[in-house]
Parts: structure tokens; C-alpha cells; sequence
């Protein structure tokens, strides 16, 4: 392999993106990666090498779960040594929890793992899969003085590329699908690519680890008007649950009722670890600054401040796996450990 050429790992894993029509019957059916190039011509104009892997059993991502995301990690960890970036082509449905999980499971990561999918399949007239695939690659492939620019786990999709555990979905039908509603684009592809440097993560000279143990223990409840008593109890009374994300009205306001308070109370009391995350598109928990959210504060409730609920989410099955102890489980959640929080 040329030493003047980036060599880039493609992990096709299941989703829209590998898809063809046939234009006999209309069914979609996934296309052979071994014949990529001929798919999709356009990436031996790329100033790179492409390889490709692909799960035995492609899977659409609705059905993405811990199982698959350690497959990722593992395919990254065999191949982290002979490849300069990797590329993982994954459905948009649950890409934003799989590239944020896989952000905390590769640790010390120093190299680009892109994550990127589309809404059309790749055979289609307007598709969005060939430029979504081809920039991912070259943003991949983005080197200077023989190391990569990007270290770190991302998303790229309609012309932006942003920080993995940044990402949410907002769209089922737009081709700009996704956004990062808290932290800028860290790259904007146009008539040229621009990179804002300035925003990547700038990891330290350390070994690759790979971490395995996720938690499933884990539960996502949103707050609306007229939760009872009953079922609030209920789910915190799940056997074997460990951590719950409560997602909450605002800059992280809940019912401020003794019935609601005193159950959290008790639940954290038990041993039960509660994040309060906004259920607002945008913005960040305050605990603290109305009076509905004082009380939450002070029972131990863990502020998810502006992070994603993707990330919140994948964040608790990472710490759950590390087996981070209580006395400073609220400490290190609540700090940045891969720019997912500011």
C-alpha cells in the first residue's frame, strides 16, 4: 500500500445506505461491498485506499443494541493498527446512540471513526448515500504530517460532520437529518471542506482501550403533565435497575408535588442513579435556577447539563460497565469525559 495514501477501513453494519433497488420488483436488498467501486465509481477519484468489512448478517438498526456496538468496537480494535480512519456505515434511525456508545467505549481513540448512513438507498436517483459516503471518506482520510486530523468518534451527514455524542436525529424525511443542538459543526463540506480544528477533541498520546462492559440496566423516562403516582413507582421499582434518565421540562424542571420528590428521593436513597437531562431540543439543565428543580438538586439528583439524551443514555450503560462506585458516580458523570458536555 502506498505510504502517501490514507487507508481507510469501510464497516458496513446494515441500514438504508446499503441498499439497491431492483427496478424489476422495487424491493431493496443490500449490495455486495466487494464490488463498492463499481457501485459507487466516484471513490477512486479519493486520494485514498478503501477496504471494507461487513457484519455477517446486516442488521437495520432498529435492532442496534450493546451486542452489535462491542462488534463495532472489536472490528476497530483488530484493525486499529493497519488502518489511518474507519468508516462505519450504519441505518439513521439509531445511529446517534451507536456512534455515542462507541465514543465511550474507545477510549484514547486517535484516529477517525466516521459515522455516516442515508435517507435513500445508494442506487437511487436523488440519493443522499453517495456524498454522504464519499466525504465521510475523505474527512477520514484527512491527514497532516502523516497523522490524521479527526481523532475522534463523529457523524457526518448532509454536508456536516459533527461530534458523535453531539448528535441527535431530527428528521425521518429531510436529508439533513441530523443536528448538534449544543456544540457547533466540526466540519462543513461545500465547494471546499472546511474543518474547524479548533473544536476537535485533541486526545493525549496514550494506548488504544477498548471497553466491553455496557450496562443495560438503564431506563429513559420522559416527564409529562399528569404522571401518577403509580406508575412513577413502578419504574423505579424495576428489578435490577441501575440508572434512570429523566428527561424534564426546560432547563431541567420537574413536579415539584411531595409524592414525586419523595419517591425520587427514596429511589436514590436505595442506591438508584438519576440524571436529569432537558427534554428540549436545545439547551442545558440549571438545577437550581426555578424553584421546581431546587428540590432535585438537593435529593442527589445528577445534572446532565446541555448533553444529548443519546449520549446520556449510553453515558450511564458506559459508567454502569465500569462499575464507577457511588460516592463519586454524580462527580464523574457530570464530567466531560469525551467532549459530550460542556
Amino acid at each position: 500500500m502506498p505510504l502517501n495514501k490514507a487507508s481507510i477501513l469501510l464497516i458496513y453494519t446494515g441500514g438504508t445506505i446499503g441498499m439497491m433497488k431492483d427496478f424489476e420488483t422495487g424491493a431493496l436488498k443490500a449490495f455486495n461491498f466487494d464490488k463498492l467501486l463499481e457501485n459507487v465509481p466516484e471513490l477512486r477519484q479519493l486520494d485514498c485506499e478503501i477496504e471494507t468489512i461487513s457484519f455477517e448478517h446486516p442488521i437495520d438498526s432498529s435492532n442496534m443494541n450493546i451486542e452489535q456496538w462491542i462488534k463495532i468496537a472489536e472490528i476497530i480494535e483488530e484493525n486499529y493498527d493497519s488502518f489511518d480512519g474507519f468508516v462505519v456505515l450504519h441505518g439513521s434511525d439509531t445511529m446517534s446512540y451507536s456512534a455515542s456508545a462507541l465514543s465511550f467505549m474507545l477510549e484514547n481513540l486517535a484516529k477517525p471513526v466516521i459515522f455516516t448512513g442515508s435517507q435513500l438507498p445508494v442506487g437511487d436517483l436523488r440519493t443522499d448515500a453517495k456524498e454522504n459516503l464519499i466525504t465521510a471518506i475523505q474527512i477520514a482520510s484527512q491527514r497532516e504530517k502523516s497523522l490524521p486530523i479527526v481523532k475522534e468518534v463523529c457523524l457526518y451527514f448532509e454536508y456536516k460532520l459533527y461530534r458523535a455524542n453531539r448528535s441527535t436525529k431530527i428528521s425521518a424525511e429531510h436529508f439533513n437529518a441530523f443536528t448538534s443542538p449544543n456544540y457547533p459543526a466540526l466540519a462543513e463540506s461545500g465547494v471546499h471542506l472546511k474543518i474547524n480544528r479548533d473544536l476537535l477533541l485533541k486526545p493525549k498520546s496514550k494506548k488504544l482501550l477498548v471497553h466491553r462492559e455496557m450496562s443495560d440496566n438503564v431506563m429513559i423516562l420522559k416527564i409529562f403533565p399528569g404522571l401518577n403516582p403509580e406508575s412513577l413507582a413502578a419504574i423505579l421499582g424495576i428489578k435490577n435497575l441501575k440508572a434512570i434518565i429523566l428527561e424534564t421540562y426546560g432547563s431541567g424542571n420537574a413536579p415539584s408535588e411531595d409524592w414525586f420528590i419523595e419517591l425520587l428521593d427514596k429511589a436514590i436513597k436505595s442506591g438508584l442513579f438519576i440524571v436529569n437531562v432537558t427534554q428540549c431540543s436545545g439547551g442545558s439543565v440549571n438545577m437550581g435556577q426555578y424553584e421546581t428543580s431546587t428540590q432535585l438538586r438537593e435529593i442527589g439528583v445528577i445534572s446532565g447539563k446541555d448533553i444529548t439524551t443519546e449520549a446520556a443514555i449510553t453515558k450511564l450503560m458506559y459508567l454502569l460497565g465500569q462499575k464507577v462506585s457511588g460516592d463519586v458516580f454524580k462527580t464523574v458523570f457530570e464530567t466531560p469525559l469525551r467532549g459530550e458536555m460542556g
